[in-house]
Formats: structure tokens, sequence, C-alpha cells
């Protein structure tokens, strides 16, 4: 399976660009993929977005970076040989929907699936089968799992910010190995133990 992070200029995949992507092959975590580039000309940028990843404006319009459709052509190829090429995410729709919309801007051919692994799904079944109530925000009436609880549930600090990329994808797929194997996958995390197998936890 691939884990994904893209950060972006937005939230919209029709208006805003993609300004990086990290990924690794979770059948083998040391084969990471890591770009940056500049917003595709026209691309709007959200307020607040780039306060969330870090990027000033002068960054995502540097001329001298590589454009979107380069970034997505190269994570495109460093996927080819990938046996399973799920993507896997959180709230993964996101970046599944911003990769594909930068390759129908670049006519490159789309060659992922549509369905993905949502570690948001995996960490409410997990809490439900421990007899666990997942988290609810009160105020907009929906799950609170965002990926900081979902890191904490799993026994690892909130991901530092500004949001990384690359960061992200480790952390999504740290949890995805101990939601669904209980085992820990990934050495910038081997210190933080998995807290149900402390507590002797069966499900």
């Amino acid at each position: 399976m691939i884990i994904i992070d893209v950060e972006a200029s937005g939230t919209n995949h029709e208006k805003h660009s993609i300004v990086s992507l990290g990924a690794l092959d979770i059948s083998d975590p040391a084969r990471r993929f890591y770009g940056e580039c500049k917003i595709w000309e026209g691309a709007h940028i959200m307020e607040g977005a780039l306060a969330v990843n870090g990027y000033t404006e002068a960054e995502i319009t540097d001329s001298s970076k590589q454009t979107e459709a380069e970034l997505v052509r190269s994570f495109l190829e460093w996927s080819q040989h990938i046996a399973d090429r799920t993507l896997v995410g959180q709230n993964v729709s996101f970046d599944r929907d911003m990769v594909r919309a930068a390759c129908d801007r670049a006519d490159l051919p789309w060659d992922l699936a549509y369905r993905t692994l949502d570690t948001h799904t995996l960490c409410y079944m997990h809490m439900v089968k421990r007899g666990l109530t997942p988290p609810l925000d009160e105020q907009h009436r929906r799950s609170a799992l965002n990926l900081d609880a979902i890191l904490n549930y799993c026994g690892i600090p909130d991901e530092p910010e500004p949001h990384n990329a690359l960061t992200g994808a480790l952390s999504h797929a740290e949890v995805t190995a101990r939601l669904l194997y209980d085992q820990k996958l990934l050495p910038e995390f081997s210190q933080f133990g998995i807290p149900w197998r402390t507590l002797g936890d069966t499900i």
C-alpha cells in the first residue's frame, strides 16, 4: 500500500495546487518519496492554508521549483513497481483527489484506484472494537479523530508543526501499522509503545 500525504494551497482540488507530496511503500518503509513544487499558474491560495504547511507565498510561486505536473509525474513513476498501490492516509480522499486533479491538468494518465484506506476509519473501528467511544466534536456534531488524536491513541505525540508532507506520510504509516497489525513500523517512532499492547488488550 502507498501511504500518502499532500500539502496544498487550499482544500479544493479544482482551484488549489499541490505544494508538496510525501509517500512511502508500507511493504518497504525505507522506500520513500518526497517532492515540492510551485503552484500551477492561476491556482488559488486559501487563507490559512500556508499557516498549516509553513510555506510562504514566495516559496510556492518560486519559478526555480519544479511544476506540479513534474511532481506528480515523478510520484507516479516512483509508485509503478509497488505491488499494492492502494492509497492510505488521513482523510485520504483529499490527497487522492488532489493528485488526480493534478494529473488531469497535466494530461497524465491516472492509474491509481478510487478505493482507499482512511486512517480515521481504521482508528474509529479499532476504538469501537475495544469498547471505547470515539471522541465527538459536539459543536460540529462529527468525529473528533483528527491525526493528532489518532497519533495520541496509538501512543505517539502530536505531529510537528508546521505540517510537512513526508512527516505526515510517516505518521500515517506508523498508525496504520499499529491499527492494522498491532506492530511498530518505523524507527522514527520506535521509542513509543503501543498502548493497547501494554495494557494486554486483545481485539
